[in-house]
């Protein structure tokens, strides 16, 4: 078996990264303060991971990340992902998440129902997305807390990430939008 290799590359958010075996891609890494800061997550996840170009197979993956976060809707939800050494529970949560088209978003409460698992299992289902190893390929920025609300997010940056990569994709955070959203100049009326 080889060492995973990784590669990092710039986004309209910044540089992130990707993690790759030999069953596919093992880990991503949204941006940090600095790119020897994601190298070392990298490494310290992926003990003697070397960095280098990706294989060509994961080009199209990387291109389609990158206009993901330009504002773009492709669908990342066929790229190869290895998750075998992540938890089976994991595994069927990230199955569900994965199926959440950019701009839309699912309650923990919501994901544990499409599990077939009780809502309080929801819990469960926030725990798993905090482990997340493949952020962005697996969207677990779409899934929020009960409500509606952003939750947490473990990525650099926390919860303003997040609610910054769902605002990219178009998504509504909290209550639904008003008449008066969309108007860019205007203000909009004290609730």
């Amino acid at each position: 078996m080889t060492a995973p290799g990784f590669t990092l590359f710039d986004t309209p958010i910044g540089r992130c990264g990707i993690a790759w075996g030999e069953a596919g891609i093992v880990g991503a890494a949204l941006p940090g303060p600095s790119d020897a800061q994601v190298r070392g997550r990298f490494q310290e996840r992926f003990p003697g991971a070397v960095e280098g170009p990706p294989p060509a197979a994961l080009e199209p993956v990387i291109a389609a990340v990158v206009s993901l976060l330009a504002g773009e809707k492709p669908d990342l939800s066929r790229a190869p992902l290895d998750l075998s050494a992540t938890p089976p529970f994991h595994q069927r949560v990230y199955a569900v998440a994965r199926k959440i088209p950019p701009g839309q978003t699912m309650t923990y409460g919501e994901i544990a129902q499409a599990l077939g698992e009780p809502r309080e299992a929801a819990r469960l289902v926030g725990e798993a997305m905090a482990r997340n190893p493949i952020p962005i390929l697996m969207p677990c920025h779409r899934a929020l807390g009960a409500g509606g609300k952003p939750g947490g997010f473990s990525a650099p940056g926390g919860v303003e990430t997040k609610l910054r990569m769902l605002q990219i994709e178009g998504a509504t955070v909290g209550e639904s939008p008003t008449l008066f959203d969309e108007l860019p100049l205007a203000v909009k009326p004290q609730r």
